[in-house]
């Protein structure tokens, strides 16, 4: 007995009992059930202990602060509701879980993001799963709260507000290590936006009826992978940000841009799908040493629209298929996109491969004198058919160095690279959702 009472009071194992009574699942937590009422959850979670779960039932809650690690969890129909006011639920906490429920009604100050989830800093290792997130300003924010992980939610924000007074289905800021994977987002102003925010995973999640599925702005060290844009303005804009992988996207009839790189450097992109865009599948503006391969741009108004300032970029093995312009650059620059006796794939290139080694036997130029007569001076668009334009196309063909500045393709391939990115069967639900 005196041997086991020195344990208890040894500073070591007092310290190791004490860190275990304050864990979440520590010995005693407990389930408890929480009725209805503008005030029972608010009352439950004064009372419970830290790794208590709070199982609420059908019907209607108010509003609360989680400022201790609890696990919060109900049926679809057991709604959460800020009445207007506020966020529906504040998280304060560490190791906080929030599983099943309907969080609505948050209010509508943008300054105060207002959400259906606020987590502060301080709320760290949280997890929102399986939650309905719906009707409210923002629909889940991560403000300093690290190491979250957000899955596999239905986040559907209020969309009778002037879009820019809406707000984003996931905001994040200043969060390390956490993940944003499997979640469906509706409506709103952007479908996650993340600033200044380095070292997260957003992975599988789809987004409709939004101006940007996905919003980049100064956050390194990311990756953004297999998720789905269907109708939104923009599909991934790209912004100020070094070090992403850009992996396995889809940006389905997109209106503006599907990828837009704006200022971002040092990254890859690879096995991306953009299809349908009603301008251009990519804008690359003032962004370098970046690595694009094994995309395809299909079907677009533009297949890649770059400016000066984009050097150093390396594009190789994609395909540009049925664009109507496959590349815009007005420069003089020439800018050869191939690497390691490797082009990429162009629909609309009528070369031949006499040697049969699956490269085109002379260079390819998607671009023409005539293109950037048209660019500079619109109205030339009623002379395509006329002798001038002809004369011009049989020059350049004659002559290449009459060719403006802009991509020149070495080693064009014959087929498209790898295989077709995979559309999943249900992505045509979400085309045509657009309002």
């Amino acid at each position: 007995m005196p041997g086991l009472i020195w344990g208890i009071r040894h500073p070591v194992v007092a310290a190791l009992l004490a860190v275990v009574a304050s864990s979440p699942g520590a010995l005693g937590a407990e389930t408890r059930s929480v009725p209805p009422g503008e005030e029972s959850l608010r009352q439950a979670i004064a009372a419970a202990r830290p790794g208590d779960t709070l199982r609420l039932e059908s019907g209607w809650h108010g509003a609360a602060v989680v400022d201790r690690p609890l696990t919060i969890e109900g049926p679809s129909d057991a709604i959460i509701d800020a009445a207007g006011k506020g966020s529906v639920l504040v998280i304060q906490a560490p190791d906080v879980v929030i599983r099943g429920m309907t969080l609505t009604g948050s209010g509508i100050v943008e300054p105060d993001l207002n959400s259906g989830i606020l987590l502060m800093k301080g709320g760290d290792d949280a997890r929102v799963e399986k939650t309905h997130v719906i009707s409210n300003l923002y629909g889940i924010s991560v403000q300093g709260a690290q190491r979250a992980l957000i899955r596999d939610n239905d986040i559907a924000n209020r969309n009778d507000l002037w879009e820019n007074d809406r707000g984003n289905g996931i905001n994040v800021w200043n969060s390390t290590g956490s993940r944003f994977e499997h979640n469906r987002i509706d409506g709103g102003r952007d479908g996650l936006y993340i600033h200044t925010a380095h070292g997260n995973v957003i992975h599988a999640n789809r987004f409709t009826r939004l101006r940007f599925a996905v919003h980049y702005m100064y956050a390194n060290k990311n990756d953004v992978t297999d998720n789905i844009s269907v109708e939104n303005t923009v599909g991934y804009a790209l912004m100020y940000s070094e070090h992403l992988k850009i992996q396995r996207n889809i940006s389905l009839n997109d209106r503006d841009h599907g990828l837009m790189f704006h200022s971002s450097h040092y990254s890859t992109l690879d096995h991306n799908l953009v299809r349908g865009t009603r301008e251009k599948c990519t804008f690359i503006y003032t962004s370098s040493k970046n690595i694009f391969h094994h995309n395809r741009f299909e079907g677009c108004e533009i297949g890649i629209h770059f400016t000066g300032g984009s050097e150093k970029n390396a594009i190789y093995e994609n395909a540009f298929i049925n664009n109507h312009t496959q590349v815009k650059y007005s420069g003089m620059v020439h800018y050869e996109w191939s690497k390691e006796r490797r082009g990429n794939y162009w629909s609309d290139n009528p070369a031949f491969d006499l040697d049969g080694d699956g490269i085109a036997d002379v260079a390819y130029r998607p671009n023409t004198l005539m293109d950037r007569v048209v660019w500079n001076y619109p109205l030339a668009k009623l002379l395509l058919a006329s002798p001038i334009m002809e004369t011009l196309r049989v020059a350049q063909g004659r002559f290449p160095s009459l060719s403006p500045g802009g991509v020149v393709d070495s080693w064009p391939l014959i087929a498209p690279p790898g295989d077709p990115v995979p559309v999943p069967a249900d992505a045509s639900f979400y085309i045509g959702s657009r309002s």
